[in-house]
């Protein structure tokens, strides 16, 4: 996984029993990468989902890709995953196959996801190159473009950022889960489905 500060690899932190994963590699969940169908829903552990409040704004997002939508408040009463890529990251490609699988899961229950596109360097900040990577690797969500990492370094406080990060927002558009990198693709799913089960 790439971040704009220099960490050390294998690093993990988790806080445990409010579900919050950072981590910088994937060592937590290793025996559920790449597929959602390694373990039964019906035994895997729902993740503490305490709430962080209200989700950041997108800040200076110069466009949207494959949607009408133009904010997250327009996407209020649905469960939104919001993640933070950019397209030549090895670690995000990985992630995608579990994305995928997700998206086509649960999109017509309420769900969706919001890709912002933070590039790194210069060929990934090309809409033309955004838009060739979406469709070759079956990017067919919603796609915020974010080329001067305002947004990523925003709702990233602190000495890193990371591609990928993945935050779960409630139907209230509140923050309720946060995992850094590769992995955790049970608990990720577990996560989605409970949040896609509360009435508010």
């Amino acid at each position: 996984m790439r971040n704009r500060a220099v960490a050390a690899v294998g690093l993990v932190a988790v806080l445990a029993g409010i579900g919050v994963v950072f981590a910088l590699d994937d060592a937590g969940d290793a025996s559920t990468a790449g597929s959602t169908a390694d373990t039964p829903p019906a035994t895997v552990a729902t993740p503490d989902l305490p709430d962080r409040g209200v989700h950041p704004e997108l800040v200076d997002i110069e466009g949207w890709l494959q949607s009408e939508v133009t904010s997250l408040d327009e996407l209020r009463g649905k469960v939104v995953a919001v993640q933070f890529w950019t397209l030549g990251c090895s670690n995000w490609r990985a992630t995608l196959p579990h994305l995928r699988e997700l998206y086509d899961a649960h999109r017509d229950q309420g769900f969706e996801i919001v890709g912002v596109h933070a590039p790194e360097f210069a060929y990934e900040a090309e809409i033309d190159n955004i838009v060739e990577a979406a469709a070759e690797l079956g990017v067919t969500w919603p796609i915020a473009l974010d080329p001067t990492k305002r947004t990523f370094h925003s709702w990233q406080e602190g000495p890193t950022a990371h591609w990928p990060r993945i935050y779960l927002l409630d139907r209230d558009g509140h923050v309720r889960y946060d995992h850094v990198g590769e992995g955790r693709y049970t608990a990720t799913d577990a996560a989605v489905r409970a949040l896609l089960a509360e009435t508010g």
